[in-house]
């Protein structure tokens, strides 16, 4: 009867929704009981101590699925209140964590750092596949900046409204090149839950929550 009461144990940790309420069903208790003294074998009775461990051990199972069923509903619980109190940043400008562009109404904007050993850096817009969109080379200042965009290529040309691949290069004294941190500045446009985690929306860009650096005042 152990291979029984093992194959329970795991039907009951696979399914949340239709595990037995063992610790406060004594019927169940009784049912289960019965079963193993029935099929027991004659010459080799039941052992009452390693029947108590296996219900002990269920037990513990449909505990820990209870615990489980409860910290989810705790986490959803609080990614529900986090949405709704997202809600005032809707039509604020925020900053974000992001390897990307929002390109809001034909413009978009990066903040990037102050200069430090890179005085100089180089700002890359990419579209699919990779293709340079536009490329600017900017004085780094001493105070971190706003790089701002037009919307227009290289070319002249405008590009609609989205998030682009952005990349910003440094470039110091003696050559030195180094890769530099920005952030993405853009509108909030919304936010939603997805895949079990919380979303700001900046146009086309979506954003999680911990990538939030910045909320300024005014649209």
């Amino acid at each position: 009867m152990s291979a029984s009461i093992s194959t329970l144990s795991a039907n009951a940790a696979s399914s949340t929704a239709q595990s037995p309420r063992l610790a406060g069903d004594f019927n169940t208790f009784l049912k289960l009981l019965t079963t193993q003294i029935k099929n027991q074998s004659p010459t080799d009775p039941l052992d009452t101590n390693q029947m108590t461990n296996q219900l002990v051990q269920f037990s513990s199972v449909e505990q820990q699925i209870a615990m489980n069923q409860n910290l989810q509903r705790l986490i959803n619980l609080e990614q529900a209140s986090q949405l709704t109190a997202s809600a005032p940043l809707i039509g604020q400008k925020v900053e974000v964590e992001a390897d990307q562009i929002t390109l809001q109404g034909g413009t978009g904007a990066l903040r990037l750092p102050a200069a430090g050993a890179s005085q100089m850096a180089q700002v890359t817009i990419r579209g699919s596949g990779g293709r340079i969109i536009r490329q600017d080379t900017v004085q780094l200042g001493s105070a971190a900046s706003n790089w701002s965009w037009n919307g227009r290529g290289t070319d002249g040309a405008s590009v609609p409204d989205g998030a682009y691949k952005a990349s910003v290069t440094g470039f110091g004294a003696g050559g030195k090149v180094e890769a530099l941190p920005f952030t993405t500045v853009g509108t909030v446009t919304g936010a939603e839950r997805a895949g079990g985690d919380l979303k700001l929306i900046l146009g086309q860009l979506q954003s999680s929550f911990d990538k939030l650096r910045s909320v300024r005042s005014g649209s």
